[in-house]
C-alpha cells in the first residue's frame, strides 16, 4: 500500500496539467488489489476544498468525485464508512463537507454531541450551537 497524497489525487482528476497529470495517471492505473493507494481523511478533506474552490466544482460533482473514490477497489480511504456517513448527511444538507465529516467522525467516536459557534453548521450538519 502507498500513501497518496492530495496534489496526486487531484492531479488524477482534472487531468490539468501537462507534466503532473499523466504522472499521477499512470501512479493510480498501477495500483491494485494487492497494492492500494491510501488516502486520508485529510486528503479527502482537502480535495475537496481545492475541487470546489479552485476547480468550481458543484456540490453534485463533488459527491460524485467521492463516491467514485470510496467505490474503486483500488483505494483505500481512512474511515470509509465515517466519510460514507458524512457524504450522505452532506448531500440531503446545506452543511460544508468538512462540517459532516467533523459531526460524523465524533459521532463514530462515540461523542454525545459535537459543540460549535458556526450556526449553519449546526442547523446543517448535526452540530449544537455554543452558546
Amino acid at each position: 500500500m502507498i500513501g497518496l497524497d492530495t496534489n496526486i489525487v487531484v492531479r488524477y482528476i482534472a487531468q490539468d496539467d501537462a507534466i503532473q497529470s499523466p504522472i499521477a495517471t499512470q501512479l493510480v492505473e498501477s495500483l491494485s488489489s494487492e497494492n492500494l493507494g491510501f488516502i486520508t481523511l485529510i486528503s479527502i478533506v482537502e480535495l475537496v476544498w481545492v475541487m470546489q474552490g479552485c476547480y468550481q466544482a458543484s456540490k453534485e460533482d463533488t459527491v460524485t468525485i467521492l463516491q467514485s473514490l470510496l467505490h474503486t477497489r483500488e483505494f483505500m480511504i481512512e474511515n470509509a464508512e465515517v466519510v460514507t456517513k458524512a457524504l450522505h448527511v452532506y448531500t440531503a444538507s446545506n452543511a460544508d463537507f468538512a462540517d459532516c465529516l467533523i459531526e460524523r467522525s465524533a459521532n463514530h467516536a462515540k461523542c454525545k454531541r459535537t459543540m460549535t459557534f458556526d450556526s449553519n453548521a449546526a442547523k446543517s450538519a448535526g452540530m449544537l450551537l455554543a452558546k
